[in-house]
């Protein structure tokens, strides 16, 4: 009988154990509880379930709601009292926002304090409290603009007229950046990937000891929602940022858009797109000519580089798929973010640009004299086209 009891579950533990003490009759609760070595306050809520049938409340349910064992912070309230005090001492909040509170206590401190205070209680105990009341380890979310551009609302409204142009005539629209670079070789990468074994990497992060330099340059064609990598082994120029769409146009777009009679690039207003240096506006230019096609550009405002689509609609997905893996060379590399894909039909090509990019280039005085630069009457710093000679 011993054997049977302890192989059911709770439920069925507490009426099998009743059906015997009716069996049983007078003196059989007592007889059943030492045997079987439950309490009669068990079995007699057995009792009153098997009075039930076959109608049981219970259905699938071990114990009714709110039943079992309560928790030691609820059976002993002066412990939670005490929490709030340790917590109240321990806590911080912000002055721009005094609905946010953290502390610098970890669950096992606060449980070490209290142990000192005469009571006994366990960091996980604690933890699950601090949960309930809405305190957990969170991360930092990066969401404070470091400045305000005075021309933000006027450059978006411009920005959402482009688009809606080019989509109407159906010209390619492109949201161009270069994504973070990337250490080759045994170099750590943060993040978690399936594996039988971790693998094993650099305790430092020197540059020295990687073996090279890789430099993302993305292309996301927003229409047919297909994103392109350019992998520079060379600097993040806008010479380089202008050999990227070079390829990509020559080997790709070109096919899908065989009837474009302009392109229209959505970018941030820093990096090898500068809106600011009058070399990127120079070899943008010799693209243009190269093309045969003027490129419409227009930069986001400052401070509002992650409004880019290529930030969120791509550059996101790749570094999921590349998360925890070494990237021991570019083929590899390669290789690997060509799998980056979504269910909404993200796809993604790849490519390694070994060619060598100098750094410091100036703008040349012809290009200046000649400007074949078209500067629109809005925002003319920010909105501009390269027109082919």
């Amino acid at each position: 009988m011993k054997n049977v009891f302890q192989s059911l579950s709770e439920k069925e533990r507490r009426r099998y154990a009743a059906i015997e003490t009716v069996k049983l009759g007078r003196g059989g609760l007592r007889y059943m509880a030492e045997l079987l070595g439950c309490s009669e306050h068990a079995i007699r809520h057995g009792i009153r379930e098997l009075d039930s049938l076959p109608h049981d409340e219970l259905g699938d349910r071990q114990r009714a709601p709110g039943g079992g064992r309560k928790p030691k912070i609820e059976q002993q309230p002066e412990i939670e009292d005490q929490l709030f005090e340790i917590v109240d001492v321990h806590i911080a909040g912000s002055p721009d926002e005094p609905d946010i509170v953290w502390t610098h206590l970890s669950p096992q401190a606060i449980a070490e304090t209290l142990h000192q205070n005469g009571a006994s209680i366990s960091a996980p105990t604690v933890a699950d409290w601090l949960a309930e009341n809405d305190i957990r380890r969170r991360k930092i979310e990066k969401s404070i603009a470091g400045g305000q551009s005075p021309d933000r609302n006027a450059q978006f409204e411009q920005i959402a007229r482009l688009r809606e142009e080019f989509e109407d005539s159906g010209d390619p629209i492109f949201s161009i950046d270069t994504k973070a670079k990337e250490q080759l070789g045994t170099m750590y990468r943060a993040g978690r990937a399936y594996c039988n074994h971790p693998q094993k990497a650099f305790d430092h992060d020197y540059p020295s000891w990687s073996d090279g330099v890789l430099i993302p340059h993305g292309i996301y064609d927003m229409a047919r929602n297909h994103g392109h990598l350019n992998l520079g082994l060379s600097h993040d120029t806008s010479e380089f940022a202008c050999a990227s769409f070079w390829w990509y146009w020559r080997r790709i777009g070109r096919f899908h858009y065989p009837d474009a009679s302009r392109i229209l690039w959505l970018c941030d207003g820093g990096g090898s797109n500068s809106s600011r240096h009058w070399i990127f506006k120079q070899d943008l230019s010799q693209l243009a000519d190269r093309i045969g096609l003027p490129i419409h550009v227009a930069h986001y405002p400052p401070y509002c580089s992650k409004y880019n689509p290529i930030e969120r609609r791509f550059f996101s997905h790749v570094g999921r798929t590349c998360r925890g893996l070494l990237l021991r060379s570019a083929k590899f590399a390669a290789e690997l973010m060509r799998k980056t894909t979504t269910t909404t039909g993200l796809s993604t090509t790849a490519h390694i640009l070994r060619g060598a990019f100098e750094l410091k280039r100036k703008a040349t005085q012809e290009f200046m004299d000649r400007m074949p630069i078209h500067f629109s009457d809005l925002l003319p710093r920010l909105n501009y086209t390269a027109v082919p000679g």
